[in-house]
């Protein structure tokens, strides 16, 4: 059982960088723009609406305030690491090298329920938003090929068509380099930003500060489908911050790309903090401007604006009468949101990557294509696997899953990264926490008690999935791991050459 806790040398993880097949096309800006564009998207787009009917009302802004300084906590752990590790993998890299494969295993497999869920629950997002637009241009799409089975009415067959789709589109896109996708995610994260500025600016106007009284509503029961559930007060602005948390899990995609990153030492913590500040604060805005412009009440998917927790921010602007910004809105989220399943997918499959090299998961899922430099085949598997669940299942659900996995992680790497300064205060660290007893355990804290928080399902079903997760690494992994089927001067040979400096690091 002693194996389970072995550790991948730092060394080897030098060699990894110098011997990585990935092209390394992506700057400080490129970096930010990924965060931005991976934070910004379901969770002002989509969730808000939700956050607001189901949970805290008018103080979502503080759900969103307490979700924030959580992600700080997990932030500064995570820049960090990235100045020691600058390699794909994110928290499972970071795990192996300070604590051991077990911890890694755990964490890796926590980040793919991550990454899955949140990609599923985007492509739903961007459905609906999509069959807005059409809508708004007189175009209907059938039913049947909108809905999941479970939210469908009629009789017969049903699917999220669109969700589906979408996923296919974006794999086409990462499949042809990292570099086209890194553009094409630029511009699309300028349109977003410039879409949510209009909404914080445009919608000013529009407040009726009477939707804000009372600021936290009294705690009491709303009808969640067929049932009911607490919402409002202390509880709901907690549960809140649990719910929306997965809108947060961009700065963490900076962190999986950072085995593409020109100076990923420097420019991953730079990427990082600066993205996560910069959507923080643009989420409280929006929330208050939302919940100002239109009462929480109305956001009830059985009320009188049943389509409004689709896509809230435009039907907001809509009920004001202002329907010209709600087309603004509508383009921009439409298109928004694709940059933000991009993102996601593309961390991904840069998990797999990394625990693929180490033997963990099957060697086809860090298989690189000779020309493109992208891991082709690994996504087209998440492709399909993506699309068809996204397709037939219900946004709640999928969100709340994504929470888990995001929170369980940012605990994982709180905890290694205090580990790794008792055990190697001495190591270069480009970037290093302040007062890291103290933000360690906020952050350990914080984010354990959000996980409790989520609903009862979503906790059962993750730790379903990290039990299973264990079951796989006992009858796998640990055989076909690299680090005992080979061992180190073998495996790595980084133990037995001298290192050079990469050239990155000058």
């Amino acid at each position: 059982m002693s194996k389970i806790w072995t550790k991948k040398p730092m060394s080897a993880f030098e060699n990894d960088m110098k011997s990585s097949q990935l092209k390394r096309v992506l700057g400080k800006w490129s970096l930010t723009a990924i965060g931005i564009g991976a934070i910004i998207g379901g969770g002002i787009f989509v969730l808000t609406g939700t956050g607001a009917y189901y949970h805290a009302g008018p103080a979502l802004a503080l759900s969103f305030i307490i979700a924030g300084i959580a992600c700080v906590f997990a932030a500064l752990c995570y820049s960090e690491f990235a100045s020691i590790l600058p390699v794909e993998g994110s928290a499972y890299a970071y795990a192996y090298g300070t604590v051991g494969e077990i911890f890694a295993w755990v964490i890796g497999w926590g980040l793919i329920l991550e990454y899955a869920m949140g990609s599923m629950t985007v492509a739903v997002s961007w459905s609906g938003y999509f069959n807005k637009l059409l809508k708004m241009f007189g175009l209907h799409l059938p039913d049947y090929l909108t809905s999941d089975p479970a939210s469908y009415t009629g009789e017969g067959f049903s699917m999220n068509l669109p969700a589906f789709l979408i996923v296919i589109f974006v794999i086409s896109i990462l499949i042809k380099g990292t570099k086209e996708a890194a553009k094409a995610n630029n511009l699309i994260v300028i349109m977003k930003v410039s879409a949510v500025l209009f909404v914080i600016i445009a919608g000013v106007f529009f407040i009726n500060t009477d939707n804000w009284n009372p600021f936290i509503p009294a705690a009491t029961l709303v009808k969640e489908g067929e049932n009911l559930k607490e919402a409002y007060g202390i509880q709901g602005i907690i549960s809140g911050a649990a719910a929306i948390f997965f809108a947060y899990v961009g700065f963490d995609a900076v962190s999986t790309q950072a085995g593409e990153a020109i100076n990923p030492k420097k420019d991953v913590p730079f990427a990082i903090i600066v993205s996560l500040l910069v959507c923080t604060g643009l989420y409280i805005l929006v929330s208050l401007v939302l919940t100002g412009m239109m009462h929480y009440s109305d956001f009830d998917p059985q009320g009188k604006y049943p389509d409004a927790i689709k896509a809230p921010v435009a039907y907001a602007f809509e009920i004001a009468g202002q329907g010209w910004a709600g087309y603004i809105i509508t383009i921009a989220a439409t298109v928004g949101l694709i940059s933000v399943l991009m993102v996601m997918i593309m961390g991904q499959s840069r998990i797999f990557l990394g625990m693929s090299k180490d033997g963990l998961i099957p060697k086809m899922f860090s298989d690189v294509h000779p020309i493109r430099k992208t891991p082709a085949k690994s996504l087209m598997l998440l492709g399909v696997i993506i699309a068809t669940v996204a397709a037939f299942t219900p946004i709640s659900k999928l969100a709340d899953m994504t929470s888990f996995g995001t929170l369980f992680a940012f605990t994982m790497v709180c905890v290694a990264v205090w580990i790794l300064r008792k055990k190697e205060p001495n190591m270069p660290r480009t970037f290093k926490v302040p007062a890291l007893p103290v933000i360690a355990t906020l952050g350990i804290c914080i984010n354990i008690y959000l996980i409790w928080n989520l609903s009862h399902e979503a906790k059962y079903l993750s730790l379903a999935w990290l039990a299973l997760g264990v079951i796989i690494y006992f009858t796998y992994s640990l055989k076909n791991s690299k680090l005992h089927k080979v061992g180190y001067g073998e495996t790595f040979k980084a133990e037995q050459e001298p290192l050079q400096k990469p050239d990155l690091d000058l």
